[in-house]
């Protein structure tokens, strides 16, 4: 813990202007960041005397060990900034909104020559356009599967399309005119192009021109008396309806805004959004949060509404906004969606009318996200802290141990050997910090366990001299306050005399053993024996089994590329490097033998003589067996 009293900077040092801050720990590490219209007026509310500050302050103040801060032309520029060091740094006191599940999104991937429809969860792709999200899969595969008879667009997967497009024949739904099949040449890329954009146009909410085509084709079908093409029109005009009137109209026709809605709590909350285009909802989404910072609901306001609309086109952003409260910075953050947009919003609260009743509705909506989330969890955050509290106890180390190490060895008898590095802060897994070591020269699992963390720690003992800017994009520049490894006593030890070696005596070290699950310390005759069923060793279980899967997942990647490659290797004339470039050009060895010669001599580097002994020796025909 440290004294705010020892970093704090003199008062007139600090410009009174707008900016944005970063407070850090003793390791560089950026464990806040805020943003102020008057750098010096807000800097000082930090440094009273602890006994005024709110409890979650005064622990990030004493947690953290210096304050820097950037100057900024405007408020809006620090909005910006803020929430740009936030996403890049995660400071674990900041409020951040997480989704409360995995919403599915309706996807185009207009990056793609022949953009293809699908179902998409997860993080955005650049060039791909999204609608949604919804609550439920199944509802957008039935939206998919009403709108393909009206505009039959690409939906199969580049396995699919690459497979068709070879034998020259499409899939199901080219035959049964649910695709255009431009794997087979139905259509061009651009006749293609222009039908993704007609679902995108419709997804978005504006199916008026594509409604007008139809009717117009239906009736000068009729007018000459070609009933079977009116009829066609009429069918795609229906079902086109039916994709629409899956969402009911709840604002006047025409209204295109986006509904937010929030419970907000002294320790947690939650929100949700209607999006409503052409005035009917085209998605919804929710959000939970702890809150490590003390805001208050217009202060969470800002942050939720950065979060919405962090990453999306320019053409997601409404020209309307509601909110429950209007934010403290309501003009900055207005003027930023309009620089994203292009064009003006509006942000405001509804006071009365459908927009206030939608409202409501959300409001209701983000209390069952905050009800199912506390039911999930009414455990979890008094669990982790007992559990991060007995295991300082149980271990005797003087600080809880908030961030766990946890290091594991895969292999097959020795051979394709692989370590894991799993971390899990506030007991909770930090994934993207997890990380894979290639094992070069150990032969048995101590000397990997050795490899492994002398790699690990000497890079934090190179990287802990980088300049603090630099330190922060440094992969291995934090320490852990325990590293656990997967297996008794000789890994302990082995793990013992690297950080003896390497000279770090800050960093508490166990072992859990499998069998009795006992954990074992460091020059310790008998193991410490944690209760069957306790949370310490609930956690620690955990963290061990984390490491063990992302070992496993590693080595079987590394071993199944190795067989892979096994099949070329008796192949005269193709070594390592070949044999990853016919790999890596054909995909896999079962499609390289599907391959005639002269598709084999494209591959840089392999002739026509080299490719005929190929293919002979996939083929049976050289002397080898067939792969």
């Amino acid at each position: 813990m440290t004294n705010p009293a020892d970093y704090r900077p003199a008062t007139g040092t600090i410009p009174a202007r707008p900016g944005v801050y970063r407070f850090r720990d003793p390791h560089g590490r950026v464990v806040y960041v805020g943003k102020a219209k008057s750098l010096r007026s807000r800097l000082q509310n930090y440094f009273q005397p602890l006994e005024r500050l709110h409890p979650r302050t005064r622990a990030m103040v004493t947690t953290a060990s210096s304050v820097e801060w950037t100057v900024v032309r405007n408020e809006v520029e620090a909005l910006i900034l803020e929430h740009t060091w936030i996403k890049e740094y995660d400071p674990r006191f900041n409020v951040v909104f997480r989704d409360d599940k995995s919403y599915p999104f309706l996807a185009v991937t207009m990056n793609e020559q022949f953009p293809r429809m699908q179902v998409m969860r997860g993080d955005r792709r650049k060039g791909v356009r999204y609608f949604g999200p919804y609550a439920k899969a199944w509802a957008i595969r039935e939206t998919v599967d009403t709108l393909l008879t009206v505009l039959p667009m690409r939906t199969c997967s580049t396995a699919v399309f690459r497979k068709a497009e070879r034998q020259g024949r499409p899939c199901l739904l080219g035959y049964i005119d649910k695709c255009a099949a431009p794997c087979v040449g139905r259509v061009s890329a651009d006749e293609h192009r222009d039908l993704a954009e007609r679902v995108c146009q419709v997804l978005g909410g504006d199916a008026k021109p594509l409604i007008r085509d139809l009717t117009k084709q239906m009736e000068d079908a009729a007018a000459r008396e070609e009933f079977e093409v009116a009829a066609r029109a009429r069918d795609r005009l229906e079902a086109l309806r039916s994709v629409l009137e899956r969402n009911a109209i709840v604002l006047s026709q025409g209204t295109d805004a986006d509904v937010f809605s929030l419970i907000d709590e002294e320790l947690e909350a939650s929100a949700h959004v209607f999006r409503v285009r052409d005035g009917r909802i085209a998605g919804e989404r929710g959000w939970v949060v702890d809150k490590p910072e003390p805001l208050n609901s217009a202060q969470m306001i800002t942050q939720l509404v950065q979060e919405a609309y962090a990453s999306v086109e320019p053409g997601d952003i409404p020209p309307e906004v509601l909110v429950p409260v209007l934010p403290d910075d309501a003009a900055p953050l207005t003027d930023w969606l309009a620089g994203v947009r292009g064009a003006k919003v509006t942000l405001r609260t509804p006071e009365r009318g459908k927009k206030a009743e939608l409202a409501a509705t959300g409001k209701q909506n983000a209390q069952q996200v905050l009800d199912q989330h506390r039911l999930k969890r009414a455990s979890d955050l008094t669990s982790r802290s007992q559990a991060l509290q007995e295991l300082q106890e149980a271990l005797g180390m003087s600080e809880a141990p908030l961030r766990i190490e946890c290091y594991d060895i895969s292999h097959t008898q020795g051979t394709n050997m692989v370590g894991s590095m799993v971390v899990f802060e506030d007991a909770l897994p930090r994934k993207a910090e997890y990380r894979q070591f290639i094992v070069r020269d150990a032969s048995d699992d101590t000397a990997a366990m050795d490899e492994v963390l002398t790699r690990r720690f000497q890079r934090l003992l190179e990287q802990r001299e980088l300049p603090p800017e630099e330190r922060e994009s440094s992969k291995f520049a934090y320490p852990p306050q325990l590293v656990v490894v997967d297996g008794g006593l000789p890994q302990v030890e082995a793990a013992r005399r690297v950080l003896e070696r390497l000279g770090i005596d800050d960093v508490a070290l166990v072992g859990l053993a499998k069998r009795l699950e006992e954990v074992w310390v460091p020059g310790e005759e008998f193991p410490v024996i944690l209760p069957r069923g306790s949370e310490p060793l609930y956690l620690l279980q955990r963290v061990r089994d984390e490491a063990h899967r992302f070992a496993i997942t590693a080595h079987r990647k590394k071993r199944g590329k190795a067989m892979k490659m096994s099949a070329l290797d008796e192949i005269p004339g193709v070594g390592p490097s070949r044999a990853k470039a016919l790999v890596t050009h054909f995909g896999s060895v079962a499609r390289l033998k599907e391959a005639s010669i002269e598709q084999i001599a494209m591959v840089p580097g392999v002739g026509q003589q080299l490719a005929s002994a190929i293919h002979d020796a996939l083929h049976g025909t050289g002397g080898m067996l067939e792969a």
